[in-house]
């Protein structure tokens, strides 16, 4: 069963200023005490969120003007530190379908790209353009194209990179490496039974 195939991903944005936001700030350990992933979302940058007793601080995640933003903008090496599966499980569950920054971490990159998350690499100055424009219209329409490898908001675009692998497996629907194994299940049993026979 194919899955679904990850072309362009629109909609509106927000930008989260910073290099090296590590996975902890992502989502600190604390709440990785969890049989699932399902309630992750809440606790996307909690600690940066949120004040000890749970209040919000000043945060752009916490920014009305940005609420239901899908694409995030960043710094870079965003994503370093732990390879904790949960820093992308808690931006899908926050909301986001694309992440858009400087450079990622190559194994939150990965994880991101098993999710169906692309992660695109643009200039510090793209990005910082684009975060300018969102600031004055928070309503702004940003479409991530991963075929044309552009991102495009009004009458403006710049280039993105995607390394290969990443969009291949994205815009042709094969990003989940379980769900291609399921598909292939009966040849992988056959290579399982010639190994053994072996």
């Amino acid at each position: 069963m194919s899955l679904a195939k990850v072309t362009q991903v629109a909609g509106t944005a927000v930008y989260v200023p910073g290099s090296d936001i590590d996975t902890d700030r992502i989502i600190p350990a604390r709440f990785m005490k969890c049989v699932t992933f399902d309630g992750l979302g809440e606790f996307a940058f909690y600690d940066v969120r949120k004040n000890a007793d749970g209040t919000d601080r000043e945060h752009p995640l916490n920014d009305e003007r940005f609420k239901g933003a899908n694409i995030l903008l960043s710094g870079s090496n965003f994503g370093c530190g732990s390879s904790r599966e949960h820093a992308p499980q808690a931006l899908y569950r926050f909301g986001f379908r694309a992440v858009i920054a400087e450079s990622f971490a190559e194994i939150f990159f990965g994880n991101c790209t098993t999710l169906g998350i692309p992660c695109a690499v643009a200039s510090g100055q793209d990005i910082r353009m684009l975060a300018k424009e969102v600031e004055r219209n928070p309503k702004l329409e940003v479409t991530v194209d991963l075929v044309a490898e552009k991102v495009l908001f009004e009458d403006q675009e710049f280039a993105i990179v995607v390394p290969h692998t990443a969009r291949e497996a994205l815009t042709t629907g094969q990003w989940d490496p379980i769900a291609e194994l399921l598909k292939h299940k009966d040849a992988v049993a056959d290579k399982v039974r010639e190994l053994s026979l072996a």
